[in-house]
């Protein structure tokens, strides 16, 4: 044995605990609002207490935890706290990355641990209404900033003709929705169009028409509780999915329901993660935060349905494109991507 190897070893297994335990503090940081109270300006301990209302003791230990993670600044001199520009866009802007909702996805899919071990012995399904409320609000606030970003700006011209019919008032499906947040993006973007929002869970329905009020885009978008097989409408110009199609037990149902609403030149905009179909070049960062996620929630949410599919978060492109072929498509291309997604384009 290689002492050597096993110091190597041992060093990546202590950041990733710091990592881990850190994200508890992260969450926090959301919750009582720490990072925008940060953000206002550099403070001691004491004056942060005075800034925030909370406990110094408390808020001395996460400042020093925040500085030792790289989360936030620290002058020794003065023995202020601060956050960097870039900082402050990353963690205390709803707009920008939102990292805490990371965390508090992280966090709120890690109670369901019990219930996933069971799970591996069993083979049975966890659906994603079964799981904490965190996962259902993080994973919103996560996903949302990267759709502000890119959705109107990049995805949607880099689709065939799709701009223009937007613009001049097309139907669009937004299969999956969640909380709306694509849905409503559309809608603001392009207020023509008229938007159908539909996802399974009525719970996160309930918030969407709640959102979408408050938005004051309820004249032209609406949503319906309706699985991915069962949506209402037809002759829609775009059909949308965001990263939930490998999520399903029967996605080959779906993009079958999907031939069957898009209009004759209509368009499916599939948004899912960014994989290889060599499993190998999927060992990194990225890869292993899906790999990860999927144990937790992509699988056992397409275990929990009927259909017989598993796909999970890393399933490639071959795979996804043997869906859409096996479901009637005959166009499929690569139309954009990031780091973390790849934009499909399938059209009848």
């Amino acid at each position: 044995m290689n002492n050597e190897k096993v110091e190597e070893f041992m060093g990546r297994v202590v950041a990733d605990m710091a990592a881990t335990d850190a994200a508890g503090s992260v969450v926090i940081g959301q919750r009582l609002g720490l990072y925008r109270a940060l953000a206002q300006g550099p403070a001691t301990p004491e004056q942060f207490a005075e800034r925030t209302g909370c406990h110094p003791r408390y808020l001395t230990e996460w400042l020093r935890g925040q500085a030792a993670g790289g989360y936030v600044g620290y002058e020794p001199e003065t023995g202020r706290f601060s956050l960097s520009e870039e900082q402050a866009f990353c963690l205390a802007d709803p707009n920008g990355p939102n990292v805490p909702a990371a965390f508090l996805l992280a966090l709120g899919t890690l109670r369901a641990e019990p219930r996933i071990t069971e799970a591996f012995r069993t083979g049975a399904g966890l659906a994603w209404h079964e799981q904490h409320e965190d996962v259902i609000v993080g994973c919103d606030a996560f996903y949302r900033p990267g759709y502000v970003a890119a959705l109107v700006s990049s995805w949607i011209p880099a689709l065939d003709g799709v701009d223009e019919k937007l613009t001049a008032g097309g139907r669009v499906a937004d299969v999956g929705c969640g909380l709306g947040s694509s849905s409503m993006l559309l809608a603001e973007a392009y207020p023509r169009a008229t938007i159908v929002g539909s996802d399974y869970h009525d719970e996160s329905i309930a918030r969407a028409r709640d959102r979408a009020a408050e938005a004051g885009v309820t004249d032209r978008v609406r949503f319906e509780v309706a699985t991915a097989r069962t949506f209402t409408g037809t002759d829609f110009d775009l059909v949308t999915m965001f990263d939930c199609l490998h999520d399903m037990g029967d996605p080959l149902s779906a993009a079958r329901r999907v031939r069957e609403a898009l209009a004759p030149d209509g368009t499916w905009l599939l948004v899912e993660p960014n994989a290889s179909d060599k499993v190998e070049e999927n060992f990194n960062p990225v890869g292993r935060l899906y790999y990860s996620a999927s144990t937790f929630l992509c699988v056992p949410n397409a275990l929990s349905q009927e259909g017989g599919y598993a796909l999970g978060a890393q399933a490639g492109e071959s795979a996804i494109r043997e869906v859409t072929t096996d479901a009637g498509f005959t166009r499929f291309r690569r139309a954009a991507e990031t780091p973390f997604n790849v934009v499909y384009e399938i059209r009848p």
